[in-house]
């Protein structure tokens, strides 16, 4: 059958958090860095459309694009790593270890960082003609997100920061739903249908994914965004990191792992009295 039940789900999320964490440096960061370029090429995509035509549901429709590509390609993103890895310590594989875990996101983290940092040159050439002239009308719309998602959180104080934090736990909570949901069926078309509706969720709402805010803030302060670079790290980057984890790990892993694969024991009701007891009891009510 397609469809791969939740306990042989669970199964197959601990059996890729555990080979995510043996995997070698070197093929960590190419997927890290591939995954990140795929992702954040897409949000260029969806930033353009919704600037062009003005409907910004069309483009959260469409940016669900470069995240099927990466996964379908085998890459990776830290959001993935987050709710995986931790899987496979939990169920005590060999030689996952907290240290292990740990390399892992590092690793990750920075390929995706290098992937989102290219492309966003990359998109600020392409957006002002190489620096000749001032950005483009998408390339200003993204200097504005690059401000509304830093000072605008900071004009909020405490109010501003906990917005973040919950924007980025919601975020992760949708994007590891997706990565999950492409386990849950063998074909393509499957696994893309899966991906696609927690993916166009998180985009459409505006939730907080650190690796897409790689590429936005970065790309943002090139093309003279009104922000600097400790607004986009305290502001937005540092507790968009910490939401995700926190999101991915708690609302999907955690919970799969827990019902699915440490299930409990089912209650069953208890079993009827046998026949002769209750005629006995029958006798006793009628004072025989």
């Amino acid at each position: 059958m397609d469809y791969v039940k939740p306990n042989e789900l669970v199964t197959q999320m601990i059996d890729a958090g555990e080979s995510k964490v043996h995997l070698s440096t070197r093929d960590t960061l190419i997927r890290a860095f591939m995954g990140a370029a795929l992702l954040t090429v897409a949000a260029a995509f969806a930033v353009t459309v919704t600037v062009q035509t003005g409907n910004a549901l069309l483009g959260a429709l469409l940016f669900p694009v470069g995240f099927c590509l990466l996964y379908l390609l085998g890459y990776d993103l830290l959001t993935g790593v987050f709710t995986l890895a931790p899987l496979a310590f939990l169920d005590k594989r060999p030689g996952v270890t907290v240290p292990a875990v740990l390399r892992n996101w590092g690793l990750v983290f920075v390929g995706n960082f290098a992937g989102a940092f290219m492309v966003a040159v990359f998109m600020t050439i392409y957006f002002t003609y190489g620096w000749s002239q001032d950005p483009s009308e998408v390339g200003q719309a993204i200097g504005h997100i690059g401000e509304g998602r830093t000072v605008g959180y900071a004009e909020h104080g405490a109010g501003g920061m906990l917005t973040l934090f919950i924007r980025g736990v919601m975020c992760n909570w949708m994007v590891s739903t997706g990565v999950v949901a492409a386990m849950m069926s063998r074909s393509v078309i499957g696994k893309v249908v899966g991906m696609w509706m927690p993916i166009m969720l998180f985009f459409y709402m505006g939730f907080e994914h650190s690796i897409v805010n790689m590429f936005l803030f970065p790309a943002g302060l090139l093309m003279g965004g009104g922000f600097t670079i400790g607004d986009y790290l305290v502001w937005n980057e540092i507790p968009t990191v910490v939401g995700n984890l926190v999101g991915g790990l708690t609302f999907v892993g955690i919970m799969l792992y827990t019902t699915h694969y440490r299930t409990k024991p089912k209650r069953y009701a208890a079993a009827a009295a046998p026949a002769e007891d209750v005629e006995g009891d029958e006798l006793v009510a009628a004072g025989r």
